[in-house]
């Protein structure tokens, strides 16, 4: 087992997963701290890497694209103190964080583990249920339904039609963006069937965010309801296989056909072809076999 301890944080590998609990110094986010401890499998790291400082090191997680719900919705775009796989190291901790790297690299090659995109969330998630309020509302999500309620920063025309409530399987994709520069950021769920969304500021989907401290705990909503929905990579579900034929479709009634050879053989290829194509089960192209040559 591999374990450093930091103010920042403690890290913890047992071989199997890298065990992440925040630490209680001030530069430690709202939401690692509100997050809470993050089991990560072997399965869903890509990398691991240690960057030496003159004040202080970096250790850094990478995290497999698409392995992560709040990765997901974050696209990058959490800021440093709200980073959960980012370490502060002391420098007098160098080695300490050096071994740390070396196992958990050993590890992933002896498990021959892949670094590239995954196809489904290997991670859980939030926890639910979980309510944020930043910016101009709040968000509450119990792991089936979400809520968005509004507050006096809230655009009139939004907020006059009250809080605004859905179902997860009514989700089409949900987005969480920080404010950049003047312009503001948002928590915004777009609805299936919907038309196209207005502006954050009238949008009764989104909370709009400004800035503020708490603003990134709403991505944790976002990665909440991103973890219950289809994963964008996943690959496209197989067709439904054709339904069986009734007997009397399989095997139609030849009258008005000429009863000859040829006409038998053609009726029997086509049985053959709907039993091989699994449409036609034995018994039914056994059934159907028997009919077509009765009528002969």
């Amino acid at each position: 087992m591999a374990e450093i301890i930091q103010k920042d944080g403690t890290w913890t590998f047992d071989g199997d997963a890298v065990r992440i609990v925040p630490g209680r110094d001030k530069g430690v986010g709202l939401l690692r701290q509100q997050l809470g401890e993050v089991v990560v499998p072997l399965r869903a790291i890509g990398g691991i890497s240690h960057e030496p400082g003159r004040k202080a090191g970096r250790l850094r997680l990478r995290v497999r694209d698409g392995a992560d719900p709040l990765l997901q919705v974050t696209g990058g775009r959490l800021p440093e103190q709200s980073d959960p796989y980012r370490l502060t190291v002391e420098p007098d901790r160098t080695g300490v964080a050096e071994y740390f790297v070396d196992e958990v690299r050993n590890a992933l090659l002896l498990d021959g583990v892949d670094p590239g995109p995954s196809d489904a969330y290997l991670l859980p998630g939030p926890a639910v249920p979980i309510s944020v309020a930043a910016g101009g509302g709040s968000a509450a999500f119990d792991g089936d339904r979400v809520v968005l309620d509004w507050n006096w920063t809230t655009e009139e025309a939004k907020a006059s039609g009250g809080p605004r409530e859905f179902r997860v399987g009514d989700v089409r994709a949900v987005e969480w963006a920080p404010s950049k520069g003047l312009e503001n950021g948002w928590l915004r769920f777009t609805l299936a069937g919907a038309p196209q969304a207005p502006a954050p500021k009238y949008d009764p989907c989104t909370v709009e965010l400004f800035g503020f401290k708490k603003d990134p705990l709403m991505a944790l909503v976002a990665a909440a309801v991103a973890v219950r929905m289809p994963h964008p990579a996943a690959p496209a579900p197989a067709p439904a296989a054709p339904a069986a034929l009734p007997l009397a479709e399989a095997a139609p009634a030849l009258a008005g056909e000429p009863a000859d050879h040829d006409t038998l053989l053609r009726r029997l290829r086509e049985l053959g072809e709907l039993h091989r194509n699994g449409i036609l089960t034995a018994e039914e192209f056994s059934a159907a076999k028997a009919a077509i040559l009765g009528g002969f």
